[in-house]
């Protein structure tokens, strides 16, 4: 019977190991610096929210893992102390029991070490990531906000994440900027900072950082503000929000993307705010209190409008008006109304989106500071996409008039040591030059390629095109590319390879692309430069720093 009774025991025990317990709670004291949960891809979204006192801190889906975990993401809890959080959840309650609490992240010793992490690219510690937000200067920091999913690699639960830096390479990732509220998800955004207290959250000689974003609801999207006097370590929300709830007006629901900036000349912001088919242009005077001005069709999310000087001369200026995919128009601005000019052009294509330029930089520096969201999986790894490299706008005379160019920022050069330079080779011998380089999995690589005789040349790495130029199409990687010299032979490039990236800027920036990186696993030529009779007349190799 001891037996019998042993082995009814272990069955009773197995069944119910197995059945899914739906919907529960626990309670937790926070003693220490982060909360760990497990994410398996196999379990459904639930709504899991944190409560205090009865009253909701957070609210957000996640596929809590009910057995082994795909893996681990965490909240950051420092502001919770001390304080009994109750977490319910709505899915598989099972795992909730695996949830713990550290001063260390679940994975911290292989942090920013892993298989796939990008080595000079900024990429969130856990979860998703895309488009950049609130990009600011100020106090010697330069401030990256971000749309981030803290709890998955896909997108969802919209927050703004947060990372500075002192140098635009090297960041340091900080807690949630933003988190979704009764209006909805926080969608993407910008930044200012109130030095002339229109607003009126200054504090004595503290001048308020301000944040302007998206709220969005299944219902609609609206445009919020908060405001910071921390350097943007915690936030306040505009208790009036929304700002502008331009709905009804549009008949649309894609109303977003505020990019809110001071126009000197009039002494008042300006909003431009993606709408329906375009850009609009809003005015205020105290950041409440927007009123419609004008609207420009053709662009399609996440605007930004400035003013850059010709050549570097600041009485021979254009303004720049762009959207999410990179295309632009030089105009006129007013102040109310964007005029253009001339376009649409595009500069850059690739996986390249939603790029924002920085507000606040200091006059003596003068430049016109980018990054975009590099639309890249990162397979196998507890986060997805990733930031750009830092690039600096300029705009130069061209033979079909002023155009954008656009290169990666002097600062990069920190992480650059040249290894191997070369001249006048024949494709073969680059290649040859080549070799002792395939297994790096970080290079900069400059070139120059004197196309001779071919009239389709180009440069690969194990079988995936980076460079494929077309001279009879004056196609480049299947985009429309003519240079300068409307005869010439020869195309520069000057090539950033990452483990998962791969950016490449054209003759000194006239033209930019980038990619993710796909080896063909079956194709071992490595780097392979190939084309009739091609010259390479230059070819430097450099090694490459990691920001981490």
């Amino acid at each position: 019977m001891k037996f019998l009774r042993t082995h009814v025991l272990a069955i009773c025990i197995i069944f119910l190991s197995n059945i899914s317990i739906f919907a529960g709670d626990i309670s937790i004291r926070i003693t220490k610096k982060y909360l760990n949960l497990p994410v398996s891809h196999k379990a459904d979204r639930s709504r899991m929210s944190f409560e205090i006192d009865g009253k909701q801190e957070r609210s957000f889906v996640i596929r809590l893992a009910p057995g082994e975990a795909d893996y681990w993401v965490f909240c950051d809890v420092t502001s919770l102390k001390g304080k009994t959080i109750k977490i319910q959840y709505d899915g598989d309650a099972a795992g909730l029991g695996k949830i713990y609490q550290d001063d260390n992240i679940e994975g911290w010793e292989t942090l920013y070490k892993e298989k796939n992490r990008p080595q000079f690219h900024f990429t969130t510690q856990r979860g998703w990531i895309n488009d950049p937000n609130g990009l600011i200067f100020y106090e010697g920091e330069y401030h990256l906000f971000y749309q981030h999913n803290p709890y998955e690699r896909d997108w969802e639960n919209m927050h703004w994440g947060h990372a500075v830096s002192k140098d635009l390479i090297h960041w340091q990732q900080l807690p949630e900027a933003l988190y979704p509220d009764h209006l909805g998800t926080m969608f993407s955004g910008s930044a200012v900072i109130d030095y002339d207290n229109t607003a009126g959250y200054n504090k004595g000689n503290t001048p308020a950082m301000i944040a302007f974003f998206t709220a969005a609801s299944p219902e609609k999207q609206v445009q919020g503000m908060a405001y910071s006097l921390d350097k943007g370590r915690t936030w306040t929300k505009y208790d009036k929000n929304p700002l502008i709830d331009s709905k009804a007006k549009w008949n649309s629901q894609d109303t977003r993307d505020p990019k809110v900036f001071w126009y000197a000349p009039s002494k008042h912001w300006v909003m431009v705010l993606n709408e329906r088919d375009g850009h609009s242009i809003y005015t205020s005077k105290n950041l409440k209190d927007w009123t419609y001005e004008s609207h420009v069709t053709g662009f399609w999310e996440c605007p930004d409008l400035f003013e850059l000087a010709i050549d570097g001369n600041k009485n021979n200026t254009k303004w720049v008006m762009y959207g999410a995919s990179g295309t632009y128009m030089l105009g006129k601005f007013d102040g109310k109304v964007f005029t253009p000019e001339s376009g649409k052009y595009y500069y850059t294509t690739g996986s390249i989106y939603a790029a924002q330029t920085f507000a606040n930089i200091p006059a003596s520096d003068g430049r016109r500071i980018q990054i975009g969201w590099g639309r890249i999986q990162q397979p196998g790894m507890p986060f997805n996409g990733m930031m750009l490299l830092p690039t600096e706008l300029t705009l130069r005379t061209t033979k079909d008039g002023p155009r954008l160019f656009n290169v990666p920022v002097n600062e990069t050069g920190q992480l650059f040591t040249p290894v191997k330079e070369w001249s006048n080779l024949t494709s073969g011998d680059a290649n040859s030059k080549m070799k002792e380089f395939y297994d790096s999995d970080r290079l900069r690589i400059k070139t120059t390629i004197k196309l001779s005789h071919a009239t389709d040349a180009g440069f690969n790495l194990f079988g995936q095109r980076i460079i494929g130029y077309d001279m009879n199409g004056n196609l480049l990687n299947g985009m429309f590319y003519s240079p300068q010299d409307m005869t010439s032979m020869e195309l520069s490039a000057d090539i950033y390879v990452d483990r998962t990236s791969i950016e490449v800027f054209i003759d000194g920036g006239a033209y930019s692309y980038s990619m993710e990186r796909k080896p063909d696993e079956n194709n071992r030529e490595g780097f392979h430069f190939w084309g009739n009779n091609i010259e390479v007349k230059k070819l430097e190799v450099y090694s490459v720093k990691s920001i981490w």
